[in-house]
């Protein structure tokens, strides 16, 4: 009888580990930031591809930027 009742120690053991670690996955995350929240969303939400179209037009249609002027036009206008 002693095995068996070891073997369903043993079971009800790995039971509640597993149970603790579910657990842990589900529970909520804290964040320090704002920051790190909305890193942490973006990392898991997939972008809908109708946004990276609009996206990527509205990029393509933005001007390119200007080069910097050069230290003595600056100075002198």
């Amino acid at each position: 009888m002693k095995p068996q009742s070891s073997n369903f120690q043993h079971e009800q053991k790995e039971q509640t580990v597993e149970a603790q670690q579910a657990a842990q996955k589900t529970a909520a995350t804290e964040f320090a930031t704002v920051e790190e929240a909305l890193r942490f969303d973006a990392a898991r939400t997939p972008v809908p591809e109708s946004v990276k179209i609009r996206l990527a037009d509205s990029v393509r249609k933005e001007p390119a930027p200007q080069p910097p002027r050069p230290w003595w036009r600056r100075l002198l206008p």
